[in-house]
């Protein structure tokens, strides 16, 4: 059991921490999920998640969502909750900083063979 005292985690200080686009950032874990910040730009892969929803927070910038039949958009404090085994795209015009959370292990493609690494911070 660890003994450091408890302190805000400061997601801009986190973001400000790496570069690189599409690669999240495990900033906290609770009851088995991975609290996740990640910067994007450009277009994801078009994928699902056959066993859990996807939650899509935006802290800066804005995130477009394509849907099979429709587009969301988000800005800054903004969140969107893709339904487990829909097919969506996160599209970033401009660099986006997102907040993620998702079961711990879960591939950000949908798939664990082309899956960005789990990366702490």
């Amino acid at each position: 059991m660890s003994h450091d005292p408890p302190h805000a985690i400061d997601l801009a200080g986190k973001l400000a921490g790496f570069d690189g686009h599409w690669q999240p950032r495990t900033v906290a874990t609770f009851n088995g999920h991975d609290v996740m910040v990640v910067k994007v730009q450009g277009e994801f892969v078009w994928h699902s998640h056959d066993d859990t929803d996807d939650l899509f927070l935006v802290l800066a910038g804005r995130l477009r969502i394509e849907l099979p039949h429709a587009v969301v958009e988000l800005g800054p404090g903004q969140l969107f909750v893709v339904p487990r085994g829909m097919r969506h795209r996160p599209v970033a015009d401009e660099e986006a900083h997102l907040l993620l959370i998702e079961p711990t292990g879960t591939p950000n493609t949908g798939d664990p063979a082309t899956a960005a690494l789990r990366r702490t911070i």
